[in-house]
């Protein structure tokens, strides 16, 4: 039968993966009783929805089931008060990653929708090629490690990355955008990345850290759907200013968004702009807006995050056309020229 030190002690090995501390350390562990071969005890998290729980309850179960004489581990999940909480993350919380000195970028804007399919990354595409077009020095970080397709978007190809001193250097399109994806890194595009988040977590950093952006005016992060490890990451571990939302007009589309507003207020994020994407079809022959996906709800999202709606971009053939071609840059949605000179402001 172990006793409660030798618990404690192969529970040291357990780190939040977020923290970078053990749980041991971070005063996470509650009401440990050992008995007849069974150890119970409460995994206090610093929040009751920590999207690493089940990882940190897991990790905590094996390394206790790997001392002899323990049968049964059961583990109550908890979490801890606001006053142990502003105590944990006031000490515990590492500093933003470390970056290249030579890197200089003035504003760095997240590109998110909370949901996938409303068309992010194309405005992520549309956004830094618009900004180009003003002198502006841009880049775009692809933050979706496992649906990437910024590269496609600008015609990039497997490889195209080369390796420097300073850090991997990215390619650059013809507009000047300096372009850093993992679509970028593999064999091939359709290579697929089988990755948990942590590891999905730890290549977003690195896009950061490890690359040689050089001096920016902008960094576009283009998210991947969700509000889970890989969001997460950019917002805590990147220096985020600002978040443009996309959405469409479908209900759905705006009740899962506005999960995403939520989750940064949270976060202390602010929002600057609200973009319905695909919101009517322009007739060529009468030039009628049809409402094919229905009635806008963007108006909703704007009033939860207290941004206004930049803009409303028609459903265009051309855009994914030209896109699939890999000439996103020859494409101009005044829209988005509009949202340019809003952020130029």
């Amino acid at each position: 039968m172990p006793t409660e030190q030798e618990v404690l002690q192969v529970l040291q090995k357990v780190t939040d993966p977020e923290l970078g501390r053990n749980i041991v350390e971070l005063n996470m562990i509650r009401d440990l009783s050992i008995q007849d071969g069974k150890v119970a005890f409460t995994l206090a998290l610093t929040i009751p929805n920590c999207p690493m729980r089940e990882k940190i309850k897991a990790d905590a179960q094996a390394a206790v089931l790997s001392l002899p004489g323990v049968s049964k581990v059961a583990i109550t999940l908890g979490a801890m008060t606001e006053e142990e909480r502003r105590a944990v993350l006031g000490t515990a919380v590492p500093q933003l990653p470390k970056i290249n000195s030579a890197n200089k970028v003035k504003r760095m804007i997240a590109v998110m929708s909370g949901k996938g399919g409303v068309g992010k990354s194309s405005v992520s595409a549309l956004l830094a090629a618009a900004l180009a077009r003003r002198s502006q020095k841009v880049g775009i970080l692809d933050a979706d490690i496992t649906g990437p397709s910024i590269p496609k978007f600008f015609g990039m190809k497997p490889g195209a990355v080369r390796g420097g001193e300073q850090g991997m250097l990215p390619p650059v399109s013809k507009q000047g955008i300096k372009v850093m994806s993992i679509n970028l890194l593999v064999q091939q595009e359709d290579t697929p990345v089988i990755w948990r988040g942590p590891m999905i977590s730890g290549a977003i950093t690195q896009f950061w850290t490890d690359v040689l952006w050089g001096k920016l005016d902008f960094l576009v992060v283009d998210l991947p759907p969700g509000t889970s490890d890989a969001a997460l990451t950019v917002m805590k571990n990147l220096p985020i200013n600002e978040v443009i939302l996309v959405t469409t007009p479908q209900q759905l589309a705006a009740l899962v968004v506005r999960k995403a507003v939520y989750m940064l207020k949270e976060l202390n994020i602010p929002v600057v702009s609200v973009v319905e994407n695909m919101s009517f079809y322009p007739c060529p022959d009468s030039g009628k807006h049809h409402e094919i996906f229905g009635p806008s709800h963007a108006a909703e999202v704007a009033e939860i995050c207290g941004a206004p709606v930049s803009a409303r971009i028609p459903l265009i053939p051309e855009i994914a056309a030209l896109g699939d071609q890999g000439l996103i840059e020859d494409v101009i949605v005044p829209e988005i020229e509009a949202l340019a000179d809003l952020l130029l402001k």
